[in-house]
């Protein structure tokens, strides 16, 4: 690994690292805070999942994460969205497929399934190695992330069960089969058989049996994106048919931006703290 920023912040320090991914082929680069307990013990991890366009500079920026990671002693881990280099398929016209928009699956098509194997960097690779590098706790982990990374969020959770200790999402696409994002990325990186796509989609997860560990989920009623994308009533739906609770909450007037965001991370990071203090 090589660190190619370090600042202080809070007490703690925020670092960014980059490192061959044997996940994804290429050198992919991801920040990390460390709240200033980590300097003299061991501390639970939070791994923070960005949305389409963004970058690990996105959160760390303009959520104002930090300073609520400090004062509950979390280490927040915040990756890249997608696999980066020259290398790498992309379509540069589009902002919603390739290069920032990965969507967290392990892709399966070509020219995509070489580079763009996202939920094994994220649910294995990473945490490997920030917990061999970090005075990060083993397996005291949880994971939370906005817009598709609030789905890849979901699916990290459904998928791994005892994994987190917790999941919360903000605007999370919450039923990616039918959202146009999400089926544009899935048709290229799945193919074209839609019964593949079950197996991505946190929805269908659920449908299938899955099991949820303790959810946190936002939606802002001003979201533009809220009726055509993300589908949270769908998930909702698929938990109350198997009686698995589930805190959503619909925010009055907010947007999907990082302003919604910034009002309600510390509550999220609230909810990690109390569910990782019981492991």
């Amino acid at each position: 690994m090589k660190q190619v920023e370090k600042i202080k912040e809070f007490g703690g320090w925020l670092e960014r690292w980059q490192h061959e991914s044997a996940s994804c082929h290429c050198t992919m680069t991801f920040s990390v805070y460390l709240p200033p307990q980590a300097a003299t013990q061991g501390c639970p991890v939070v791994y923070w999942l960005s949305g389409l366009t963004c970058t690990d500079d996105n959160v760390r920026t303009k959520a104002g994460a930090q300073r609520y990671a400090a004062e509950l002693g979390l280490i927040l881990v915040m990756p890249d969205t997608s696999p980066r280099g020259d290398d790498v398929p992309d379509v540069p016209e589009r902002y919603d497929l390739g290069k920032g928009a990965g969507f967290y699956v392990n892709a399966t098509q070509a020219p995509w399934a070489t580079h763009y194997q996202m939920y094994d960097y994220v649910t294995r690779e990473l945490p490997a190695l920030v917990e061999a590098h970090f005075p990060a706790i083993p397996g005291r982990r949880a994971i939370s992330g906005h817009s598709m990374g609030g789905h890849g969020a979901l699916i990290c959770a459904l998928k791994n069960p005892g994994l987190y200790a917790s999941v919360s999402a903000f605007a999370p696409i919450c039923n990616p089969a039918i959202s146009p994002w999400g089926q544009g990325c899935f048709s290229a990186y799945l193919g074209d058989d839609q019964t593949s796509w079950a197996a991505w989609d946190a929805t269908r997860l659920i449908q299938a049996g899955a099991p949820l560990p303790p959810a946190l989920i936002d939606h802002g009623t001003g979201d533009e994106f809220l009726a055509e994308q993300l589908f949270p009533h769908n998930l909702q739906a698929a938990c109350a048919a198997r009686d698995i609770p589930l805190k959503l909450r619909m925010q009055d007037g907010y947007d999907h931006s990082y302003h919604f965001i910034a009002t309600f991370i510390g509550e999220h990071l609230a909810f990690h703290a109390s569910a990782l203090s019981k492991r």
